[in-house]
């Protein structure tokens, strides 16, 4: 199982730490290292500012946002940081929900997810593997544009640059079993965010016989501490507010996962209880197992115990939100 280190995205300002973090893992012998974005800091700035900090270690998004740019632009963004890097990047894409697409980006959350992702990809495939100019009659992405609104001028274009790796690995974020059976298909890898290493049937049948070379990345808190009480606090904060606000009380792609991991009821009340303005309340009503069982949090010698469930299923890859170095290096060393 390989390691990486997961930054996420930016709370009010960057964070001093995150490069000297990427160079530590990089020694460390940490496969990859992630950035990630949500209605802030974007995933390609840092992670081009830790590529040219860094001359190993694996470059990922998990995620990048499919409404924040057309599937070109990523791809644009992709196969330049992959130049510029030495061949590093590793692709993660992710839908979002209605409040983040409607909310921040203006712009339509799509009636069909599952076909909006897929011509995503397909589009993106096409500009990396630069085989013929980009062409796709989809129902969310057409290229070239045929709208009522079209000059009718548009033309096929295949990307000026040639990639440096036709098959720029793509990894997609997904949560419920349909959209993680897609990805199985028409991904090089998956990105759970919740993985609870005990109960794999959770994500549906497709995980059960997953392509060769397929990469199974959850994130997952790491945090070597004495007590663990107090070391689930921070999953319990992040579980409170992706539950509770990242999503409407009608439709959050994250409390359904929950739910579906059999903690239903708590579910809806931490959501209550968040959309409320209650959110210290919202918090504490995260239950501790749940929070537990998607982490790694205690003393080394749990964290030795339970790396053994990780390592036993299909995660290749366990990209640790690890807050300090003791806890990179004690997990490198568990891990190696």
């Amino acid at each position: 199982m390989r390691l990486g280190l997961a930054l996420g995205y930016w709370g009010r300002g960057p964070s001093t730490d995150h490069v000297p973090l990427a160079e530590e893992a990089e020694r460390l012998g940490y496969a990859t290292v992630w950035t990630a974005e949500s209605w802030g800091s974007d995933a390609f700035t840092p992670l081009t500012w830790i590529a040219a900090r860094t001359s190993r270690i694996g470059l990922g998004t998990a995620v990048a946002q499919m409404a924040a740019r057309s599937p070109t632009a990523t791809a644009m963004h992709a196969l330049t940081l992959d130049h510029l890097s030495g061949g590093r990047v590793l692709l993660g894409l992710g839908l979002s929900g209605p409040q983040v697409v409607e909310g921040w980006y203006g712009r339509p959350f799509p009636a069909s997810p599952l076909t909006a992702t897929r011509e995503y990809v397909d589009v993106v495939r096409q500009v990396l593997r630069r085989e013929a100019p980009v062409e796709l009659d989809g129902r969310f992405h057409t290229h070239p544009y045929r709208g009522p609104d079209a000059t009718g001028l548009g033309r096929a274009l295949k990307s000026i640059t040639h990639p440096l790796r036709p098959e720029l690995p793509v990894l997609l974020g997904a949560e419920g079993p349909k959209n993680v059976a897609q990805t199985v298909r028409i991904a090089d890898g998956w990105l759970p965010l919740y993985w609870a290493p005990g109960r794999p049937e959770v994500y549906g049948d497709a995980v059960r016989d997953l392509p060769l070379g397929f990469r199974v990345a959850p994130l997952a808190r790491v945090h070597v501490c004495d007590d663990v009480s107090e070391g689930l606090l921070p999953v319990k904060a992040m579980l409170g507010f992706y539950i509770g606000g990242m999503g409407h009380a009608a439709r959050n792609f994250h409390a359904d996962l929950m739910a579906r991991m059999g903690y239903e009821e708590e579910a809806r009340r931490v959501q209550r209880l968040f959309l409320a303005g209650r959110r210290a309340e919202a918090v504490q009503a995260v239950p501790d197992a749940f929070a537990d069982e998607i982490s790694l949090v205690g003393p080394r010698e749990r964290i030795a115990e339970r790396l053994e469930l990780w390592r036993k299923g299909p995660v290749t890859d366990l990209l640790a939100l690890a807050p300090d170095r003791r806890t990179l290096r004690v997990l490198a060393e568990l891990n190696s």
